[in-house]
């Protein structure tokens, strides 16, 4: 599988489905998650052999209608990150939080180190 099939998979329950690569459609309903990949480590063996897993710095957001429910599931993808059996992700920061006025949506910002 992919990183990106890996992290939808342990995000969709929490937002029923709606995990977006990138950004989300205009018309999505809130609570909705996007990510982005932003960068990673890289493994490299002296015997130049193809490395088994991938590393990606990846931006997690997450987005609601207010600023306690975006709290909230930033705390439930935190958990779903760090605990999930596919995944080895480890929490690179602590979320940041956002106000988007023109569409009066709340969200947090926060970036995992994934392995998949």
């Amino acid at each position: 599988m992919t990183l990106e099939t890996d992290l939808y998979t342990a995000l969709r329950g929490l937002v029923s489905d709606r995990v977006y690569p990138d950004v989300a459609p205009l018309s999505t309903p809130r609570p909705y998650i996007t990510y982005q990949k932003v960068g990673g480590t890289t493994a490299n063996f002296l015997e130049s052999v193809v490395v088994p897993k991938t590393n990606a710095r990846v931006q997690v957001n997450c987005w609601a209608d207010t600023r306690l429910a975006s709290a909230a599931l930033m705390k439930q993808i935190e958990a779903a990150i760090v605990t999930s059996t596919t995944l080895r992700g480890f929490v690179l920061s602590r979320p940041i939080c956002v106000h988007e006025d023109e569409l009066s949506l709340y969200g947090e910002f926060q970036d995992f180190s994934i392995w998949s």
